[in-house]
């Protein structure tokens, strides 16, 4: 598995990273979406640089241009509902591509313990082609495992990028021992080294879901 990491490259992702964790800042639920959303683009437009493209004739006013576009766009995948805002800033720049929904939650217990549950989802087939799967939080990695084998359920992509905007060291290492191939690559935006009890980064930014949709009283 392939590892790349965007973010302390003092780049405008780094400002982004800085305002969606800001606890001032997020108080604002569209800048906070608007930022994910940003950070989605810049995810998108770093991935198309493995994409395939080929050399094609565009007819201008003035001549004929040889320019490279893509061959095929990516399948878009998500895990509903924090990925969504991700999700529709890659949608953005790959405008064309099939989109596909991952239902799962996490199924809490009278100890306070939980496993993600997976329920529902709605997808194209998935054969031969490149998927990109977000979900902005990387914590335990478990709702990211349960989603990357859910895709098989639709055929057998060609690619699979793992997107999150931030992870724990613990998802990581979970991901890397969890999905073991060699098309696959994860993209991550930073790295926190902690994490609560109840699975949530620290430092972080809080819930991703709820910062950009509103608080969710059934996760509580």
């Amino acid at each position: 598995m392939d590892i790349r990491i965007l973010g302390n490259n003092h780049s405008i992702l780094d400002q982004y990273l800085s305002e969606i964790r800001d606890v001032v800042i997020q108080k604002d639920p569209l800048r906070f979406r608007e930022n994910m959303y940003r950070i989605g683009e810049i995810f998108a437009y770093e991935i198309s640089k493995t994409l395939k493209f080929e050399v094609t004739d565009v007819i201008t006013p003035l001549g004929i241009a040889k320019v490279p576009v893509l061959t095929s766009q990516p399948v878009l995948a998500t895990i509903l509902r924090a990925g969504l805002s991700v999700h529709n800033g890659l949608l953005k720049i790959f405008d064309r591509g099939e989109n596909c929904f991952i239902s799962a939650y996490r199924k809490y217990s009278e100890e306070g313990d939980f496993e993600i549950e997976f329920e529902y989802m709605a997808s194209p087939s998935l054969d031969n082609k490149v998927v990109i799967l977000s979900d902005p939080m990387l914590a335990s990695g478990k709702s990211m495992e349960i989603g990357y084998h859910a895709l098989f359920s639709k055929g057998i992509p060609s690619h699979i990028h793992l997107v999150s905007i931030i992870s724990s060291q613990q998802g990581v290492n979970y991901i890397i021992d969890k999905i073991r191939a060699d098309n696959v690559t994860l993209w991550l935006g930073a790295i926190d080294e902690g994490m609560t009890p109840h699975s949530y980064i620290v430092p972080g930014l809080g819930d991703a879901g709820d910062l950009a949709y509103g608080e969710n009283i059934d996760s509580k």
